[in-house]
């Protein structure tokens, strides 16, 4: 340390001495910021005159990087080396944090959004490469909070124009069951809950792709629909020894965390296979429920494009037009059935409603205000609160005045 100099930057003490381009230097070994710099001449007429000219004169490179921008670059190195990206990846989410660090928006913000920029920034790069990676799972490396990470993507997404593709499913479930811990026994899994990677996958997509065609993905988060998925999937497998076993058990098990909303999936998904179950005629003796109906999985996927078509309809006016149709064609039946002196015959039920959960149990509204709290203007005003509404000495005397009246005649005792 020359002359006991501390770095202005980061306050350390551990200055070395570096030579660059022949000119020695005072650098900070901490933080990298150059303390003091040697002299460079341009010019042989520079020399002459003894004009001594500074390195980033010479150069225009006069701008440091910041020790929040230099830890910010390290943990987008870090995150993915933890995530095991390639090289490529890491080389781009750091030009892309570079650029974004640029924006007025983003070096003024919080070191909480910064912070949060890293993913953002790690997170496009994937989504760019095809890499099957979900926001909740940065947000669980970073400890951030998805709102907040969920508007900050979009911001930068938005601020540096990039095209950002959506995620493709099957890649996500795909890796997402691979980190279930099922495949392999221990002293923790039971042989009966150890089941093959392939055929479990296979099904697995098979059901992800059922709940992608009768809308329980649409517009949600994807991660419980894949693990209320998995949990049917591994089940349906082997029904006899895997039924008593829960969902929260099944997690457990699989060394994965239960999102919370996997069971309202779970319950969802059970929901659209007992309505397929219902069209298939050796099922319909059986009078399924939504336990037993898991044992007759595999038959309802291997149908499920035509069950789907017979145990649901797209569309309110379809329906809506078939309803009446019916109706007419009922009518005629029924007067027919009676001049020939026969029974009626019984209409068969239309079909269920294929729309999103959210069409089918539209949430109940709350009000805002409740009636009987309407201001009107008409409400009696507090003696302690009227002292804010008076303004001229008269009005305060005309007050005081009424107030000694009312008094006056709560005192007056009353007529035997």
């Amino acid at each position: 340390m020359p002359n006991g100099s501390r770095c202005p930057d980061c306050g350390s003490s551990e200055l070395v001495e570096d030579s660059h381009y022949s000119q020695s230097q005072l650098v900070c070994s901490d933080c990298g910021c150059v303390v003091t710099e040697g002299v460079l001449t341009t010019t042989f007429s520079d020399e002459g005159n003894l004009r001594e000219v500074t390195y980033s004169r010479s150069t225009g490179e006069n701008e440091q990087v910041s020790r929040s921008q230099q830890r910010d670059l390290r943990r987008v190195r870090d995150l993915c080396r933890i995530l095991k990206l390639p090289l490529t990846f890491e080389e781009t989410a750091v030009s892309y944090y570079q650029k974004a660090y640029q924006l007025s928006g983003i070096r003024a913000a919080r070191l909480q959004k910064k912070e949060v920029v890293v993913g953002c920034c790690v997170l496009i790069t994937c989504r760019q490469h095809n890499w099957p990676l979900t926001m909740g799972a940065i947000c669980t490396l970073l400890y951030a909070d998805l709102d907040v990470f969920s508007s900050t993507y979009m911001q930068i997404v938005k601020l540096l124009g990039l095209d950002v593709p959506s995620l493709c499913l099957a890649d996500l479930v795909k890796s997402y069951c691979s980190s279930f811990n099922l495949f392999q026994a221990s002293p923790s899994m039971p042989a009966k809950y150890v089941e093959d990677k392939d055929k479990m996958l296979s099904r697995t997509l098979l059901l992800v792709e059922l709940a992608n065609e009768t809308w329980l993905v649409t517009g949600r988060h994807p991660l419980p629909i894949i693990t209320a998925a998995t949990f049917l999937a591994w089940q349906s497998l082997r029904p006899s020894d895997r039924l008593t076993c829960s969902l929260a058990r099944f997690c457990k098990l699989a060394n994965v965390d239960l999102p919370y909303p996997a069971a309202s999936r779970l319950q969802e998904l059970l929901a659209v296979l007992l309505q397929m179950a219902s069209q298939l005629a050796w099922l319909q003796v059986l009078k399924l429920d939504k336990r037993s109906v898991v044992k007759h999985i595999g038959d309802l996927l291997q149908h499920r494009h035509m069950l789907v078509r017979m145990a649901f309809q797209d569309g309110t006016a379809e329906v809506e037009t078939k309803q009446q149709q019916q109706q007419g064609q009922g009518q005629q039946e029924e007067v027919g059935d009676s001049t020939f002196g026969l029974p009626k015959r019984k209409r068969p039920a239309s079909p269920a409603l294929l729309l999103p959960p959210c069409m089918l149990k539209p949430p109940k509204r709350t009000h805002t205000m409740p009636p009987d709290s309407v201001v009107t203007g008409d409400e009696d005003i507090s003696d302690s609160e009227i002292e804010q509404y008076l303004r001229t000495p008269q009005e305060v005397r005309d007050f005081e005045r009424a107030q000694a009246a009312s008094r006056a005649a709560m005192s007056v005792p009353n007529p035997p």
